[in-house]
């Protein structure tokens, strides 16, 4: 039997079949629809204005590095007017972040974008390496997520940038919605199929790809042969979130649009006025000034335990009571910088140019 010519032009072979439509269609028409739909997602939602400074949270993997060329094309296609960035993240774990740097270093010349790095080492005086042989694996991925947010606040501050944009496709948003519903976490639930978030005193954050199947950016990526890092996180196996992956994509094989499926059923989830009240306000912490719903923020409660040799005393609110029978924090503890969301200048590093 011959091929089948492409679903959309048909002139082309079909070469693939999109896993979130089931069309069978040609390479080019691939690229097109992929495009268009984000570019769609972008114009939508309103997510960016012209003369906007962008930071793409760069790790070296295939979101973030599908995600730069993909901003960078349309940035220049439709005439979005923004100044991109390359943000990264060392957490300082060996054989996995410092490989993926190197594919982050080389997207920098390929795409010829600045790059800022920011290490966890710098910042909070521990690498990951560092933690898990303080902790274990049970709670390591609760540290990483807690100070990778901050350090990507903080670096982009440093940017002088005006938005936050991550590879977060429309599986990492279904599985979130799932844990939220397994854990009953209310809060986040209410804002988990957010498009865009920010704080009072944080860089808007946003998700272009929130409607963009995993499986897709890996063909988008495989197709238009981009660099990419494909190795997973060392210490990620034991993660929380794999049940919910596991769950999703067993549910995916029987029905392959229960993804964005789960992702409107969660946008339609509205909370209640009176659960909305029991909500804590935002804050700044005391210690670092970063914004935070307690008198110390996630990132510096979990510090202090590092330092005070509890780590594991700080990973919920009721744990916590024990580091603070303890009493206060003695004077020569390690802290985090105090955050300034005022712009400051400084270097990034720029693509280098063959004179």
């Amino acid at each position: 039997m011959a091929p089948a010519s492409c679903a959309l032009c048909q002139k082309a072979k079909a070469i693939l079949k999109r896993p979130k439509t089931g069309q069978q269609i040609c390479k080019e028409c691939f690229f097109f629809v992929f495009e268009t739909e984000v570019h769609h997602t972008i114009t939508n939602a309103k997510l960016f204005k012209p003369g906007d400074k962008v930071a793409i949270g760069a790790s070296g993997g295939k979101d973030s590095t599908v995600l730069a060329y993909v901003m960078k094309t349309l940035n220049e296609r439709y005439n979005y007017g923004l100044d991109l960035y390359l943000l990264s993240i060392d957490e300082g774990i060996t054989g996995y972040r410092d490989d993926s740097l190197e594919t982050v270093k080389r997207n920098q010349q390929q795409y010829s974008l600045p790059l800022k790095i920011l290490t966890y080492e710098e910042l909070y005086g521990w690498t990951m390496d560092a933690i898990v042989s303080e902790i274990g694996k049970k709670n390591n991925c609760t540290f990483c997520g807690v100070f990778r947010r901050q350090a990507l606040d903080r670096g982009a501050s440093s940017l002088n940038v005006d938005h936050i944009v991550t590879g977060h496709n429309a599986d990492d948003i279904a599985e979130t919605v799932l844990m939220n519903v397994m854990r009953g976490d209310i809060a986040r639930l209410g804002r988990c199929t957010l498009i865009c978030t920010q704080g009072e005193d944080s860089i808007k954050r946003s998700k272009p790809f929130m409607y963009a199947y995993e499986k897709e950016i890996v063909m988008y990526a495989y197709f238009k042969k981009l660099d990419y890092f494909s190795t997973e996180c060392i210490y990620s196996p034991d993660a929380y979130r794999g049940h919910a992956r596991t769950f999703l994509k067993d549910l995916e094989v029987a029905r392959p649009s229960a993804i964005i499926d789960i992702i409107h059923s969660g946008e339609a989830f509205g909370v209640r006025e009176d659960v909305k009240v029991t909500q804590k306000p935002q804050q700044t912490c005391k210690r670092c000034g970063y914004m935070s719903s307690n008198d110390l923020c996630k990132a510096c409660t979990l510090l202090e335990g590092l330092e005070r040799g509890m780590a594991n005393s700080v990973t919920t609110d009721r744990a916590r009571k024990k580091l603070d029978a303890l009493g206060p924090a003695p004077d020569n503890l390690r802290t985090i910088p105090q955050f300034r969301p005022a712009h400051l200048p400084v270097s990034v590093e720029l693509p280098k140019t063959d004179l």
